[in-house]
């Protein structure tokens, strides 16, 4: 006999274990199943232990510029294996937080493949065997994994994708790394401070293409600045890797094609949704063209009493996407009617140097939506705690209806600004306008004020200016 459950949540990343939960304490007995980690790849393999890297290379930065601050640091070095290792055990206790929270919640937990075979039942394959499932709900949770180039398949040696490069058997001289969204800029971001010589291809026009225009321009120049080599417009044409390195033969903007030697290559060009095995063919189950699995505003599917939320799902393919939808699509599933989720006020978080952080349209995407807008500005270096912190590097943008006053969008880069992006996400979210924050008292001596100066600049009434 199957066991049975009132859901049965595939996959156990940041959507599919904060799903589980939130069904549990609506009373609904629940089961995951996960092949590999709780937590997924954002805990094991992704968000955290890469913010782990990346801290310790924001340190390392700071000790190379101790003198700035009245220090002195001498003979600086790095253990790249200690890095990891540190990254690894960040990783390794909050899978054991989220073990914990599973049985806290009484959710069963079961350990190996999963597959529907038909609506309301699921086999896994496990250690021990097959095991029969059976609920009259199932959330697909299964995420996504990294796209491979045709001609730079991954080897965990020369090529790397994310995993390889967060684990990674030597420290890359040359590192070229294909691709300039969140992902790449983040590795050519901690490599660089680690004392690699970084180049990052980027065939949009520009780096962080999803970002505001002059969020791109202002990372550019301060990646440069950096020491990094960054080429836009241009397109990696075959990859020959050998025991010695890399050759990568490289297109520029203008069609000019070279040979460039490299030690290692990471890919990051995005990523595919981890639909093929599950049985979703069998079910019918609608894919869009990119193969991610349709769904409704309540992460529902075509087929009753399945629903699918993350990154095998449609974008933003983000960790807080995945677990707010986790919760809409369990408290549907109790009976609910929770809020549909309005993606334009998910707000998006790179983690490089500088940080990047923005919510809602761009100034480009809010003209071409027709509206009227008007934008503010306000530089770190005209804010008292980012001169103090030795951070003067960056601004936030503010962007408005003009008509309306409404808060369209916001764009950051600079210290800290994807702890600061949740404020106007909050703001977003209520649906504010600029007179409710113009009128909010930010304290000071804060990077917060920044916020508060650029909303006032929109308006020509900005103070420290």
């Amino acid at each position: 006999m199957p066991k049975s459950y009132d859901l049965i949540v595939l996959g156990s990343g940041p959507g599919g274990y904060v799903a589980a939960i939130r069904a549990s304490q609506l009373g609904l007995k629940t089961a995951i199943v996960e092949r590999e980690n709780l937590g997924g790849i954002c805990l094991n393999w992704g968000c955290i232990p890469t913010k782990a890297m990346l801290r310790s290379a924001e340190i390392f930065h700071n000790m190379k510029h101790a003198a700035d601050y009245g220090l002195h640091a001498e003979k600086i070095s790095a253990d790249l294996d200690a890095v990891v290792k540190r990254s690894r055990g960040v990783a390794k206790q909050l899978n054991q937080g989220v073990t914990g929270l599973m049985k806290k919640n009484k959710i069963d937990v079961v350990m190996g493949d999963g597959t529907i075979t038909a609506p309301g039942k699921l086999t896994v394959k496990t250690d021990k065997g097959d095991e029969e499932l059976e609920a009259k709900n199932i959330i697909i949770a299964t995420g996504a994994r990294a796209r491979d180039l045709p001609f730079a398949k991954a080897d965990g040696k020369r090529i790397w994708t994310y995993r390889t490069a967060m684990t990674p058997p030597e420290m890359p001289k040359k590192l070229l790394v294909i691709g300039s969204g969140a992902i790449g800029i983040e590795f050519a971001s901690f490599y660089n401070d680690m004392g690699a010589d970084v180049t990052v291809v980027e065939m949009m026009d520009r780096i962080v293409p999803v970002e505001d225009e002059e969020i791109s321009a202002f990372l550019l120049k301060s990646l440069k600045k950096q020491g990094m080599t960054i080429m836009t417009g241009a397109g990696v044409k075959s990859i020959d890797a050998s025991a010695k390195g890399v050759k990568a033969e490289i297109e520029d903007s203008k069609g000019k094609k070279a040979s460039h030697d490299f030690t290692h290559v990471i890919v990051a060009v995005g990523i595919q949704p981890n639909v093929e095995t599950i049985g979703l063919d069998q079910l019918g189950i609608e894919p869009d063209e990119r193969f991610h699995i349709k769904t409704d505003a309540n992460c529902r599917t075509n087929i009753d009493g399945i629903y699918a939320i993350g990154d095998c799902t449609g974008g933003p393919w983000l960790a807080h996407k995945a677990s707010h939808e986790g919760v809409i699509a369990a408290e549907t599933i109790a009976g609910g009617h929770p809020h549909a989720m309005d993606t334009n006020n998910i707000p998006g978080c790179t983690y490089c140097h500088p940080q990047i952080a923005s919510v809602g349209m761009t100034e480009a995407r809010a003209k071409e939506a027709g509206h009227d807008v008007k934008v503010g500005k306000f530089p770190f270096i005209g804010n008292g705690k980012a001169i103090a912190l030795g951070e003067t590097e960056g601004f936030i943008k503010t962007i408005f209806d003009a008509k309306s006053g409404e808060l369209l969008g916001a764009h950051m880069i600079g210290a800290e600004v994807t702890e600061l992006i949740q404020g106007y996400t909050v703001g977003k979210t209520l649906e504010t306008t600029e007179a409710e924050l113009m009128n909010t008292v930010f304290p000071h001596p804060t990077l917060s004020e920044m916020m508060h100066e650029s909303v006032l600049d929109a308006y020509d009434r900005v103070l420290h200016m």
